[in-house]
């Protein structure tokens, strides 16, 4: 990656520029614990999984985005794990900005309209429309030239990251990341994961940024040793002391939210059971039912309910910091206010919903459902039954509203309001469990055991996991079936529904290489259709080639009018105006019809008839998508965000396709 020389830190999306660089901060915690060097000017916060730095004002709309999309932290007023600030200190060092800003980096990105936010702009809507398109949609991240094989090019981009951590070079694999790889990849071949790698290696910042992006200190191998084990076994025992931290992350953290304690897992502690004060006040027939049904849900259900607890106190931790570090005239702006939980495209409406709510709970209602939470995680963790944990106790005082401010809420909900239903089974997709509930040891502390029982828990547990093992290559193998059936089918479905035209733009397996990408292909000789058929290339010998090429001035022209209208679509993609999406792409059609009927049938350039193929193939797509923005009368609707996102794509591509035709144009002419 090329790494851009700065004189000073600047915020990552508008450039600001601060007095003091991280690296600076990063020494002053490793000495002495404070970081507290910034002016109130300064980028004084950083996305952790983005590893970037970002201004107050370009961080109101990171927080506005959720957890999901940016996980933000204050440089000065937030507890930082030490590697974990040094991760964002290498990744922002050296330029892991250019990763999210890839394509604004070509100096061609001015034609299309895009450009970066500067620090005079509006925060809305100019540099709100900026961060969402950069870090929400991924609008300028570097894709893949085939997207046809999405499942086969993940496979392989994990197997990548598999095999970069084990080095030092973090951007590569944040790089792998934002392009799909999955931190929890289970290598079939190796029988391990990344973070096995990475801990045999002792490369403990690659650990961080592996568990930023979910990557679980307790997943066994293929032999069942986990990263903790693998880490010791190579005399890593700092990084082994960490991920026993992040593998108890969301239990620490809930804990030291309540009482500004965390257990000490070197000593075998890893759980605080705080206590209320006043605990009269939880004996109310409602308490003890929320209570009891909490006991009930499913590992999963409950998982899902720890973890939106999780960003909840991510939330009300961060509107502290932020009601401390703003001025009165900021606080007073609607644009920087996040009232309740922003809404995760990957997760039900319902839970959701549900997640909101958590917002409304006021100071004891929240410190009463952390408890359950804690205590029901330590009960399910040891196998016990049900019953009120006394040990590891502390008392939380009555003004904990003091200390978290900012969580006063309305009160008019009951305790536990359907954050996580039994209805609400939805799977949460592994690149967005960020800080999920981890697998944990067993807390062999709290009872006695004898040899017996142990061996014979260690036997069936080998068992298990050969299993499991077993299960897993036969799942991955069902799984490889079910992706070539499902694309066969997609392809005799479009054939079936595609308009009859001169031009076919569902190339036949045929037409595809082992990377899905089109192989060369020839013109059709016949005349062209116009508007309703989009031109594309097929097989035809008795064509002959043409040389000739249109004006240059009439190609620019042309593509002006595409980038015009792409603009507009891009523009009404970025305000969720789903219903211009079809008049924008039918515009953009006719231009690249008009476009393309510049050139001859047959170009003898295979370099024209590639960004030919790509122009009408990416605008008849673009067509497609756009029309699963109508309602459908039986069946769900679809998935806008996923829509967006691709046509995002599509409208990328035509431009790609344009510029190209403009570069050769100009060139072949001006020789």
């Amino acid at each position: 990656m090329s790494k851009r020389l700065r004189s000073s830190e600047v915020c990552a999306d508008c450039s600001v520029p601060a007095a003091v660089d991280i690296g600076t901060v990063a020494e002053r915690h490793k000495s002495t614990g404070n970081t507290d060097l910034r002016s109130k000017k300064d980028p004084r916060w950083a996305s952790v999984n983005r590893g970037v730095l970002i201004c107050d004002e370009c961080c109101s709309v990171h927080r506005s985005l959720g957890r999901h999309s940016s996980q933000v932290r204050h440089l000065t007023h937030t507890p930082w794990p030490a590697t974990q600030l040094q991760m964002v200190q290498t990744l922002y060092g050296n330029g892991a900005n250019s990763i999210w800003e890839h394509s604004l980096l070509d100096p061609a990105s001015i034609m299309s309209g895009k450009r970066k936010a500067n620090p005079q702009d509006k925060v809305h809507p100019n540099k709100a429309e900026f961060i969402r398109a950069k870090y929400q949609m991924l609008a300028f991240v570097h894709r893949m030239p085939c997207r046809e094989e999405d499942s086969v090019t993940a496979k392989d981009l994990s197997k990548q990251l598999h095999s970069s951590v084990r080095t030092g070079n973090l951007e590569t694999c944040l790089r792998l990341l934002s392009l799909g790889a999955q931190a929890n990849f289970f290598h079939p071949e190796k029988g391990n994961t990344p973070l096995h790698v990475a801990a045999k290696a002792g490369q403990i910042l690659q650990a961080e940024l592996l568990t930023v992006y979910g990557a679980d200190p307790g997943a066994p191998d293929a032999s069942g040793k986990t990263p903790i084990d693998c880490a010791r076994q190579a005399g890593h025992q700092d990084l082994a002391d960490r991920l026993v931290e992040i593998q108890y992350e969301l239990t620490d953290r809930l804990a030291f939210y309540l009482c500004g304690r965390k257990p000490d897992h070197k000593s075998g502690q890893h759980f605080i059971i705080p206590q209320m004060a006043d605990s009269s006040l939880d004996l109310s027939e409602l308490a003890k039912a929320a209570k009891k049904k909490l006991q009930s849900l499913s590992n999963h259900l409950f998982e899902e309910l720890a973890m939106d607890v999780y960003d909840e106190v991510d939330r009300r931790e961060t509107d502290a910091v932020w009601l401390a570090t703003q001025n009165h005239s900021t606080l007073v702006t609607e644009t920087t206010v996040v009232p309740f939980l922003p809404v995760n495209p990957e997760y039900s409406s319902t839970r959701n919903q549900g997640r909101q709510k958590l917002a409304r709970f006021n100071a004891h209602e929240f410190a009463t459902l952390v408890i359950d939470i804690l205590s029901d995680a330590k009960r399910r963790q040891l196998g016990s039954s049900v019953s009120s944990p006394k040990e590891n106790v502390e008392l939380i005082l009555k003004n904990i509203g003091s200390r978290h401010g900012s969580e006063s809420q309305d009160n008019d909900q009951p305790d536990y309001d359907s954050v996580a239903s039994d209805e609400d089974t939805e799977l949460e997709p592994s690149s967005v469990k960020t800080n999920r509930a981890k697998s944990v040891d067993s807390d062999l502390s709290d009872g006695p055991i004898t040899v017996q029982e142990f061996m014979e828990v260690k036997n069936a547990l080998t068992a298990s996991e050969a299993k499991i093992h077993q299960l897993m290559k036969v799942n991955s193998n069902l799984s490889d079936e079910l992706r070539l059936m499902q694309k066969k089918a997609s392809k005799l479905e479009k054939q079936s529904s595609m308009p009859d035209s001169d031009y076919d733009n569902t190339p036949n397996d045929s037409e595809l290489d082992d990377t899905g990408c089109n192989r060369k292909g020839k013109l059709r000789t016949s005349g062209w259709h116009g508007e309703g058929s989009i031109p594309e290339l097929e097989q035809d010998p008795e064509a002959e080639p043409d040389s000739t090429l249109p004006s240059t001035e009439d190609v620019i022209r042309k593509t002006e009018q595409i980038t015009k209208n792409i603009q507009e679509l891009l523009r009404a993609a970025q305000e969720d105006k789903h219903d211009s999406f079809i008049p924008c792409s039918e515009r953009i059609h006719i231009a690249v019809t008009e476009m393309a009927a510049l050139f001859p049938k047959k170009p003898r350039s295979e370099m024209v008839r590639t960004s030919l193929r790509l122009l009408t193939s990416s605008a008849y797509r673009l067509q497609s998508e756009c029309k699963k923005t109508l309602p459908v009368e039986s069946g769900p609707d679809a998935d806008m965000q996923l829509v967006t996102q691709q046509v995002i794509q599509c409208a990328y591509d035509i431009a790609k396709a344009a510029k190209q035709l403009v570069t050769i144009t100009t060139k072949e002419n001006s020789n």
